[in-house]
């Protein structure tokens, strides 16, 4: 589809600036509540921080690295923007919902784009139990901590924790332990996309665990609610040949 208005957002790098200026003077800078596309200007943290900020928008998100790993974006030209986004593949994500609740009773809810995570926050190891729509799967898990990730956030924290690379359109959610210490050989679990994960952290007071969602980060919580929030659709756009699908799959051909 042909963008005629586009939003530019970047990071205060001076490589993102510099393409925030040429590239405002070559094709115009309009503001987000007027643009039909937004065009990030920086690495993946842009990425995940502009489709939090404008998650209630469903407006399509153009990313070019100007940053370091750059999964999420697109490579950097200034020469053909118009002809690029016409030609992008657009991939539909949905977020997890976490709803925490900590020791003293309050209650905190946050988005996820990559995935939810409970961390340890002491030096003792977190005793958790794992339940799936309602059905107690894990009595008590002792560990560094554990998450959930949607099919995009696989291929960060959950790699980096030894969990599974899922395709994009698998329609599944990780569940990984990050350094299990009993059962020490548990490697974790595929869930279906619609199944709702209850964490109830062992010992609370004693052993204190954290509950991070992407940015958002809870403290001393007791239990934490993980599901798929399908009411959302956030739209990232990428060049054709390299969807997010295809990068997925590529890495997993990585040694």
């Amino acid at each position: 589809m042909p963008f005629e208005k586009i939003a530019f957002v970047a990071t205060d790098v001076s490589e993102a600036q510099d393409a925030l200026a040429e590239l405002s003077q070559r094709y115009g800078n309009h503001p987000v509540d007027e643009a039909d596309v937004i065009v990030a200007l920086g690495g993946d943290g842009l990425m995940l921080q502009t489709m939090h900020k404008y998650m209630d928008r469903r407006i399509p998100i153009y990313g070019m690295n100007r940053g370091s790993v750059g999964f999420l974006m697109n490579e950097y030209r200034d020469n053909d923007l118009m002809e690029r986004l016409s030609k992008a593949q657009t991939t539909v994500l949905h977020p997890l919902r976490m709803k925490a609740r900590c020791v003293d009773g309050t209650e905190t809810e946050a988005l996820a784009l990559n995935e939810v995570s409970l961390l340890r926050e002491t030096f003792q190891a977190a005793k958790i139990s794992i339940s799936i729509d309602g059905r107690v799967r894990m009595e008590e898990l002792i560990c560094d901590g554990v998450l959930v990730a949607t099919p995009a956030g696989s291929t960060a924290y959950n790699l980096s924790a030894q969990g599974p690379i899922i395709p994009i359109d698998a329609e599944l959610l990780a569940l990984t332990p990050i350094s299990a210490f009993r059962p020490r050989r548990w490697r974790g679990a595929l869930l279906p996309h619609k199944a709702e994960v209850t964490f109830t952290v062992r010992e609370a007071a004693k052993r204190p665990v954290a509950a991070v969602a992407d940015h958002t980060e809870v403290r001393n919580v007791e239990t934490v609610t993980v599901s798929e929030e399908t009411s959302i659709d956030l739209l990232m756009m990428f060049d054709e040949g390299h969807t997010l699908d295809e990068r997925i799959l590529a890495e997993q051909f990585i040694h």
